[in-house]
């Protein structure tokens, strides 16, 4: 009998025990949500940072580093001047020499002040119209509107990007790219800058500063005449000629 009693002692320690279904791992933190893409963009390097992955592949097959001699530097292809005309020349001498980030960063100055149309061959293969703001921190619809001049105030401002803006206009993802209404201000004056056919010429500078000169504004009609004569200069280089397809087997 006692052997019975440990024998059946051991046999309950040994048996297993009844399976319990492990609770569900918890799922991962959620992410703090970046800035809104505009709808479905039916691109496959739209989910490169849209637009600037699109437009790099466009004007220079992607290469942030592309530098073939043509005169124009980086993934976005921008002309000596332009690049330092825009600030460029804090991050590094030529876009080529600057990191993708830095390069749109940059890009995101042209933007405001250009518009797309400083890429008017790869902007128009890609929808991309009129000049935008990329929203940085501490900037509301209030500030950016005051900053432009925006007819209407902020309200228009939100008016326009409702749909990347969201239904709480008070708050501002860092990063969002907004629209800015035809005859908004230019936020910054810079000095256009246009390619020349042949030799690339550095823009006049200011002999006290050395920065670029900026365009006499003294006489807010004389200005707008100017700007409705004069066709909106290209900043940025042509597309470079992709790789040559493969000759097909005979």
């Amino acid at each position: 009998m006692r052997y019975a009693a440990v024998v059946a002692v051991v046999l309950a320690v040994l048996a297993p025990a009844v399976a319990v279904a492990a609770p569900p791992p918890a799922g991962p933190p959620p992410t703090a949500p970046g800035p809104p893409v505009p709808g479905r963009v039916p691109y496959d390097c739209a989910k490169d940072q849209w637009p600037w992955g699109c437009l790099a592949q466009c004007e220079s097959s992607g290469r942030w580093d592309a530098n073939t001699g043509n005169r124009f530097y980086g993934g976005l292809q921008f002309w000596q001047p332009t690049w330092k005309a825009f600030g460029g020349l804090a991050y590094a001498p030529r876009a080529d020499l600057a990191t993708r980030d830095e390069q749109i960063r940059v890009a995101e100055e042209v933007l405001r002040v250009q518009g797309w149309e400083a890429w008017p061959v790869c902007a128009k293969r890609y929808k991309l119209k009129g000049r935008a703001h990329v929203v940085r921190s501490g900037e509301s619809l209030v500030s950016i509107a005051r900053r432009y001049r925006v007819k209407g105030g902020w309200k228009a401002l939100y008016k326009l990007n409702r749909k990347m803006v969201g239904e709480h206009p008070e708050r501002l993802n860092v990063g969002t790219m907004l629209k800015l209404p035809k005859g908004a201000g230019p936020g910054r004056l810079v000095t256009p800058v246009l390619p020349p056919a042949t030799s690339p010429a550095v823009p006049a500078e200011d002999a006290a500063t050395g920065s670029p000169s900026l365009p006499d504004v003294s006489d807010p009609a004389d200005s707008r005449a100017r700007a409705a004569s004069t066709p909106p200069p290209v900043l940025m280089g042509p597309p470079l000629p992709g790789p040559p397809s493969p000759s097909p087997r005979r």
